[in-house]
């Protein structure tokens, strides 16, 4: 199943300086383990925004949720997710 998800992200300006490092590294490496699984397939930046669009292909709705609820960010985060099918008028195939 594809997944439109745009992430919203807001670090409180207070979150102490060591605590903003360590969940910063958390989020790469977990973000980056995802996309090496092929789940996460394609994230882009928002110009001027602490914000992202990407693109999951996974098995269920469960498995978003799951990802979502797990990113070490998402307690700062605003999260749309917009479940995605195949249009009868694209030429490639997904």
């Amino acid at each position: 199943m594809l997944f439109h998800v745009t992430m919203d992200v807001d670090i409180p300006h207070d979150l102490d300086a060591g605590a903003r490092v360590e969940v910063l590294a958390r989020e790469k490496a977990y973000s980056r383990d995802l996309q090496t699984q092929g789940k996460w397939i394609h994230l882009w930046r928002v110009v001027g925004q602490y914000s992202n669009v990407s693109i999951f292909d996974v098995e269920s709705s469960d498995e978003m949720h799951d990802i979502l609820w797990n990113l070490p960010l998402f307690e700062y985060m605003t999260v749309r997710v917009t479940p995605l099918c195949r249009h009868p008028s694209a030429l490639s195939v997904p």
